[in-house]
């Protein structure tokens, strides 16, 4: 899954060119620009964003101002043409200030510190990986490491209350994530077969009506999940 972006900008020139740099990072995707505060408000609330570039000196309302209004905002990223306001952007927590003009270096290293700082990344901004490539694996956050794990590895996964186990032909990986939050990283070979348990449908090598088995292991068929979990493995 992509990081949803949404710019935030009344110079239609900045717009369009943090927009072509979105474009050339394949873990990014722009799902609109806003010329200014009062229309963000309205994408935000049918949207899901990930990531904010919020312009600050913006009529009617700026991007300060803006900011402190969101009850639960997403990671922001400031561009602006004004240092002045660098102090106060950071009690704000945002996750970088940008001096305009900005140069795509700039950008990514923002961008960078946007993935350093996430639980989960699909993808690392560091790797020089093809679009096809990306989509093969994901990044797990592991004792302040990101664990590469291919996705064709993962035997099932396995929840623990806000935790997850993450199964390999390897070894097993356990990282601070909700299974379901975790399942839509997920690509369509993998079946949620109950509240707790998650499997690569290409490793199933048996089934029946009340589990799932890999080799040796029987992962159990919830009620609710049965008649999904069914109808894929025998359609």
């Amino acid at each position: 899954m992509k990081v949803q972006c949404l710019i935030i900008d009344d110079e239609p020139l900045a717009a369009s060119l943090i927009e072509d740099y979105v474009s050339k990072v394949p873990q990014l995707e722009a799902v609109a620009i806003c010329t200014n505060a009062l229309d963000a408000f309205e994408i935000l609330k049918t949207k899901k964003v990930d990531l904010l570039f919020l312009d600050i000196q913006m009529p009617t309302l700026t991007g300060i101002e803006f900011l402190k209004s969101l009850r639960n905002p997403p990671k922001v990223i400031l561009t602006t043409a004004y240092r002045e306001y660098a102090i106060e952007s950071y009690e704000l927590e945002v996750l970088d200030y940008l001096l305009k003009p900005i140069s795509f270096n700039r950008f990514f290293q923002a961008i960078d510190k946007y993935f350093k700082t996430a639980e989960f990344i699909k993808t690392s901004p560091l790797e020089e990986e093809s679009r096809e490539d990306a989509t093969n694996f994901l990044y797990v956050n592991m004792n302040k490491k990101h664990h590469k794990v291919l996705f064709n590895d993962i035997l099932y996964v396995e929840s623990l209350k806000d935790y997850i186990r993450i199964h390999t032909s390897e070894n097993s990986i356990m990282t601070k994530e909700k299974i379901s939050d975790f399942e839509e990283m997920l690509p369509s070979t993998f079946l949620r077969t109950h509240r707790s348990y998650i499997v690569n449908t290409q490793k199933v090598t048996a089934f029946t009506a009340q589990d799932v088995e890999i080799g040796k292991l029987e992962i159990p068929i919830g009620i609710s999940y049965k008649k999904q979990v069914l109808a894929i493995l025998n359609p």
